[in-house]
């Protein structure tokens, strides 16, 4: 019948039933979104990334739109002849957490581009304020000016950890 065919295409394929898990998780997150400190944290966010934009145009960074009005920052690494893929990397390395991305009018095939997004919801979940972002640019410049360094790249990883560390995932 007619009303099987369709019906077997609905479910299970692209529609399930109510996960339990599901609903919960974001009855949390609603009940989240809707305080004041989710208000406050949001701003500290978008307080964090323009001062991380501002940061990064000082180290001669092409800030893709000149400065943010979010939470994330794409930046062109074509005058600092660094691949998005090379950059990703290295930084994973010093465990500093970027994705490589395609800029405007990249050269770069969309595996390896010019760009890479930083954000700051994470640190900022953590604690990171304002007089922290120029401490974290530098840690993610003293990286991309050494590359090929392992050495340096080391030794910015035990700066990050050290500098997370004050800044701990979860408070007891």
């Amino acid at each position: 019948m007619m009303s099987n065919i369709i019906n077997s295409g609905v479910f299970p394929g692209s529609q399930g039933g109510p996960l339990e898990h599901v609903i919960g998780s974001k009855a949390v997150a609603f009940e989240e979104a809707l305080s004041s400190k989710f208000t406050e944290y949001s701003k500290q966010v978008i307080k964090n990334c323009k001062l991380m934009a501002d940061e990064f145009v000082k180290r001669d960074y092409k800030v893709v739109s000149g400065s943010t009005v979010n939470h994330c920052i794409l930046l062109d690494l074509r005058n600092k002849n660094i691949t998005g893929k090379d950059a990703e990397n290295a930084l994973v390395r010093a465990d500093i957490t970027v994705n490589k991305n395609m800029v405007p009018f990249d050269t770069q095939s969309p595996f390896i581009t010019s760009g890479i997004r930083v954000g700051t919801p994470a640190i900022t979940t953590r604690g990171i304020k304002e007089n922290t972002i120029p401490k974290i640019v530098d840690l993610i410049d003293e990286v991309l000016m050494n590359i090929d360094n392992e050495k340096v790249i080391a030794n910015v990883r035990k700066k990050v950890n050290d500098l997370m560390g004050q800044f701990p995932l979860f408070v007891y």
